[in-house]
């Protein structure tokens, strides 16, 4: 994964609700490029750190009715809208909350707030896929890990 876009996982409330946060820094990649002189972090990127912790939310429920082998793939993003400029010192707190959940995929309502204001919101739709590789399986029980507790230690 190149860009990790979720910093903490500050709640994880499967099948129903999650919430993390994202702290965005002039030092992120991203604001090399876009824009010199006036850094905003892009809509794509936002919606990708929605959809990390709706698929984390996703991945989650499936777990607990005994599949642990499944990776939530982002397949659609409807109805986005964004509705404030993120700049770099801003705060994303991050909520997704679960529509359906089935062994195919499933879909969340994502928002993303900075200072109680909603700056985008999307509906976010994702696909199952199997995952058997133990090196794989290691590096995303890692990534749980760090967001849930800040240490890549099993708690």
């Amino acid at each position: 994964m190149r860009y990790i876009l979720l910093d903490r996982i500050t709640q994880l409330s499967p099948p129903e609700v999650a919430r993390g946060i994202k702290c965005v820094s002039l030092s992120d990649d991203i604001f090399a490029d876009h824009f010199p002189g006036f850094p905003v972090l892009p809509g794509a990127l936002i919606i990708e750190s929605m959809a990390q912790l709706s698929g984390v939310l996703l991945e989650a429920t499936m777990r607990d009715r005994g599949r642990h082998d499944l990776h939530a793939l982002l397949t659609m993003a409807d109805r986005a809208k964004f509705r404030h400029v993120v700049r770099p010192g801003d705060r994303l707190e991050l909520e997704a909350r679960v529509e359906r959940v089935t062994e195919d995929g499933g879909q969340a309502q994502a928002w993303a707030r900075s200072e109680g204001k909603v700056v985008a919101e999307a509906q976010l739709s994702f696909a199952f896929a199997q995952v058997t590789n133990p090196a794989i399986l290691a590096k995303r029980r890692e990534y749980l890990n760090i967001w849930l507790t800040g240490s890549a230690e099993e708690p």
